[in-house]
């Protein structure tokens, strides 16, 4: 009886023909993947300029209302319109001293540093008569020592343009023009006085309203 013959290794599949086993499935193109999107549990920062600012200090808030309105300003720059050469842009009153005056104040009845400014409105209209009648007598001297003590009351509350129109009318007493650094005579320098007593007079109308409606606006039996 003849022997079966052996089986052939290999696979049982049943065999391909050759243009089927060349055929390549192309695969199906991946689609891009979509733009990374922000967590939803992530809230969105706010821009810069919505952030809450940061609360002001009581001195700042102070000073802001310390501060005058820019109409206020205006008027002022208008009436103190220099006649002569002093710089206009001189603040009326300047906030920082007057903020070191409030300072004293031992509670909001600003009662202490109302009395400094009231003397020195009393101080002032004392001294703008002395200054006329020196004037008038062409007392150069005397014209001198009232422009430097005005001057100096002046800069402790922080009335600038007073102060600076003062200081004028000290040097010139002295027969000296700081401008210039020359020396002048008597008769130039009454000139040059002249019209600085007319202007120093409207600066400190300027700030003398200021300051009373200042000590108005923050008195707290009106509030």
């Amino acid at each position: 009886m003849p022997t079966p013959a052996p089986a052939r290794a290999g696979s049982l599949d049943p065999p391909q023909s050759p243009a089927r086993a060349r055929t390549t499935v192309s695969p199906e193109p991946v689609p891009a993947p979509a733009a990374v999107r922000a967590s939803p549990s992530e809230p969105e920062k706010p821009p810069a300029a919505a952030l809450t600012p940061t609360p002001a200090d009581p001195r700042a808030a102070r000073e802001a209302s310390a501060a005058p309105s820019e109409d206020a300003d205006d008027e002022s720059a208008a009436e103190g319109e220099p006649d002569g050469d002093a710089p206009d842009a001189t603040p009326t009153i300047d906030l920082e001293t007057f903020l070191q005056i409030l300072d004293l104040d031992e509670d909001e009845t600003h009662e202490f540093s109302k009395e400094m400014v009231w003397q020195y409105f009393s101080q002032a209209s004392t001294t703008f008569v002395e200054m006329d009648d020196a004037y008038t007598h062409e007392d150069l001297v005397k014209l001198s020592s009232l422009g430097h003590f005005l001057k100096g009351s002046s800069a402790a509350l922080g009335v600038t343009k007073v102060q600076a129109s003062c200081e004028q009318i000290q040097h010139y007493g002295q027969k000296r023009d700081e401008a210039t650094g020359q020396d002048l005579e008597a008769d130039a320098a009454l000139e040059k006085i002249g019209p600085l007593l007319a202007r120093v007079k409207k600066e400190y109308a300027a700030a003398e309203d200021w300051l009373k409606d200042w000590y108005r606006k923050n008195d707290p039996k009106d509030g």
